[in-house]
């Protein structure tokens, strides 16, 4: 199939959320895409709801950008889409980016909105969409999805254990500029809810500061929630 869609999603205790997601991902495996799940060591049931739902499901040490980078070695498409296993996607996201690709863009991402209510969601989703699109960076709620050939080519994402998706980011930026669409997928405001907005809001303007000042990954991943 041209232009295939290997989706790929880091996964781990899950549960809860997996088998929904999922199946909301039947009708583009259905029309010839492709969907990988790599589980990273899951002790609830995340392996048994996803084993019939998926292509193929891989298994991983824990590591978010390990994980990606062992789905996209495994993958078939020409095209690799990265989605949390708490995303909800709106009708036509698949025509989008292939339409995107076939139009020449080589990467890109998708606006984003949360899935709770709460007005200062609202705000720190309009936040983030436009940081995007001022700076180029995209991050993983926002469902990055890249050629193939290019992804191996910058060398897929970085084995850090924090900010991969911006390193990831300002790696493809160096070959073309993001394509980013406007349509909106979901992401669970779950976390934000359980350990509050505004917390989490500081805590991820200190990492992303202390990331650009240099502190490493791995001890920004100390502080992560």
């Amino acid at each position: 199939m041209q232009n295939r869609l290997s989706i790929i999603i880091p996964c781990l205790n899950e549960s809860e959320v997996i088998g929904g997601f999922l199946e909301s991902l039947q009708p583009l495996r259905q029309s010839g895409h492709e969907v990988i799940l790599v589980d990273g060591g899951s002790t609830d049931a995340t392996v048994q709801i996803a084993e019939p739902l998926v292509d193929q499901l891989l298994n991983s040490l824990p590591s978010r950008s390990g994980q990606m980078n062992i789905g996209a070695a495994a993958a078939a498409g020409t095209i690799l889409w990265f989605l949390h296993a708490d995303t909800e996607l709106p009708i036509g996201v698949s025509d989008a980016i292939v339409s995107g690709v076939v139009s020449g863009s080589i990467w890109g991402r998708f606006d984003v909105r949360f899935s709770g209510q709460h007005p200062l969601l609202q705000v720190v989703a309009f936040m983030m969409n436009l940081r995007s699109r001022i700076t180029g960076i995209a991050t993983g709620d926002q469902g990055i999805f890249v050629r193939r050939d290019v992804f191996d080519d910058v060398g897929g994402f970085p084995r850090i254990p924090l900010m991969e998706d911006v390193v990831l980011s300002k790696r493809l930026k160096r070959v073309g500029k993001p394509l980013c669409l406007r349509l909106k997928i979901v992401t669970s405001s779950r976390r934000w809810e359980a350990y509050g907005i505004l917390r989490i809001i500081l805590l991820m303007w200190k990492l992303r500061i202390a990331f650009a000042l240099g502190v490493s990954p791995k001890r920004l991943s100390q502080w992560y929630l």
